[in-house]
C-alpha cells in the first residue's frame, strides 16, 4: 500500500488505519471517542436532540465511506468535525436557511463594530448563559455565531462553508453578538422583577 505520509500524528492511528480496512470494533472504538463531541458540534447547529442525533450518526458513517480519503493533513477530530458541520447545514438547508446580511437589513456595520470589545467581554463571562441564549436565537445568527465563537472557524472559512461571502458572515456574526446581548440584557430584567 502506497501510503502518504500524515503531516499531522494522531494518537489513534491505529484505530484510524483499521477503520480503514473497515474492521467493526475500530469503527465503533472510533465513534466511542468522537460521538459526544461531534453531537454537541451538531446540536449548537440544528438546536434540536433527536435531529442531531441522526445527523451525527448519518455523518459517522459517511466518514467511515470515505476513511480512505483522510491523509492526516489535520487532526482525525478537525476532519471528522467538517463532515459533521457540512452535514449539518446541509440539512437545514433543507429547510430553507436563510442567512441575512447586514447590508440587506439597512445595518451599518461601522455602527456593530464599536462595542465589539466590551461585547467580546460580555459574551465570555456568562459563558453558560450565553450558551443557552444562543439556542434560542434564528438559526442563521446561532449558526454563524457558533461556527465562529464556539467551532473557531474564522470568517472566511464560515463563508466558504455556508456559501457566502466572509462579509456577510462578518455582519451576520456582528448582528447575532447584538442580537444575543440583547437577549441577555433582557433575561437579567426578567430575573430583577
Amino acid at each position: 500500500m502506497n501510503r502518504q505520509e500524515s503531516v499531522y500524528i494522531n494518537i489513534h492511528q491505529d484505530i484510524i488505519d483499521r477503520c480503514k480496512l473497515a474492521e467493526p470494533k475500530a469503527q465503533f472504538q472510533l465513534y466511542k471517542l468522537y460521538y459526544k463531541a461531534m453531537f454537541n458540534t451538531c446540536l449548537r447547529i440544528v438546536n434540536n436532540n433527536l435531529e442531531a442525533e441522526d445527523i451525527m450518526q448519518e455523518s459517522f458513517l459517511k466518514a467511515f465511506e470515505k476513511i480512505s480519503m483522510y491523509r492526516g493533513e489535520v487532526s482525525f477530530g478537525a476532519w471528522l468535525k467538517k463532515i459533521v458541520v457540512n452535514h449539518s447545514l446541509d440539512e437545514l438547508r433543507k429547510k430553507k436557511l436563510d442567512l441575512q446580511s447586514l447590508e440587506e437589513s439597512g445595518i451599518n456595520p461601522a455602527a456593530t463594530n464599536e462595542n465589539s470589545k466590551e461585547d467580546e467581554d460580555e459574551i465570555q463571562a456568562k459563558a453558560e448563559e450565553i450558551r443557552e441564549q444562543i439556542n434560542h436565537l434564528p438559526d442563521g445568527y446561532r449558526i454563524v455565531l457558533s461556527l465562529y465563537l464556539i467551532e473557531g472557524y474564522d470568517h472566511d472559512e464560515i463563508g466558504e462553508i455556508l456559501k457566502i461571502s466572509s462579509s456577510t458572515s462578518r455582519s451576520q456574526c456582528a448582528r447575532a453578538k447584538q442580537k444575543l446581548l440583547e437577549r441577555i440584557k433582557n433575561s437579567k430584567k426578567e430575573i430583577t422583577y
